[in-house]
């Protein structure tokens, strides 16, 4: 009973871990669309979106029929719960790369304009925090995770400076208005992304720790020089 439950839980992590690429792959061709004013790869990115569905139901149905069949205890059992919460995020981050992509068909009919942000250093920042949450699980690295988590207060003030560089830009611009609107969805839908790697990173720590470490910022002090 143990090796198979083993095998199934090998299972499980390759999948989670295969949409997670995906995803972090949807991200990163959104973020170029966006650069580039790029329609055909936005539509690639809203496409796709439907692949990361289908792999979002067919993990969680998995997840279910090994808690059915194999009745798991201790760390077994904490990592699927892990593996079903952390698939949701990642469908969530699917759709909000979506969201990212569809803003190119607004911009597309408007005039080309300077972003008035690090629309780059941002989408980096997001980025770091996906890619580091999903190494976390694979290493069962809580102290990785942690910094992950730290870094989101980070991202949260690089989104509200942008709002500030937004408003800024349209007061000096305003005939740019609907071609400056767009960048605020784009910031926030990257902010949100980095909450969902928060949220998986946060999972890990309950995964490999047994410890519940949403709303308890104490459980995220890393050192200055470990940051990204």
């Amino acid at each position: 009973m143990a090796q198979h439950l083993q095998r199934e839980i090998d299972k499980l992590k390759k999948k989670i871990l295969g949409l997670g690429a995906a995803v972090e792959s949807s991200v990163h061709m959104a973020v170029k669309s966006i650069e580039e004013r790029d329609s055909a790869l936005a539509e690639k990115v809203i496409r796709s979106d439907v692949e990361i569905d289908h792999a979002e139901v067919d993990l969680e149905e998995d997840c279910l029929k090994v808690l059915a069949l194999h009745q798991p205890v201790a760390i077994d059992l904490r990592f699927i719960i892990a593996v079903l919460k952390i698939n949701n995020d990642l469908e969530r981050i699917g759709d909000l790369a979506v969201n990212i992509a569809e803003r190119v068909g607004f911009l597309i009919l408007r005039p080309s304009i300077k972003i008035p942000y690090d629309l780059q250093g941002l989408a980096e920042k997001s980025s770091w925090m996906l890619r580091n949450s999903l190494d976390s699980l694979v290493k069962l690295d809580t102290s990785l995770a942690r910094r992950v988590c730290a870094t989101d207060d980070e991202v949260d003030a690089i989104n509200r400076e942008m709002y500030e560089l937004v408003e800024n830009a349209i007061k000096a611009n305003p005939e740019h208005i609907d071609a400056l609107i767009p960048y605020l969805s784009v910031s926030r839908y990257l902010e949100r992304i980095a909450d969902h790697a928060t949220n998986i990173a946060e999972d890990v720590i309950y995964m490999v720790e047994g410890v519940i470490a949403r709303h308890r910022p104490e459980e995220f002090q890393v050192n200055e020089e470990k940051k990204p």
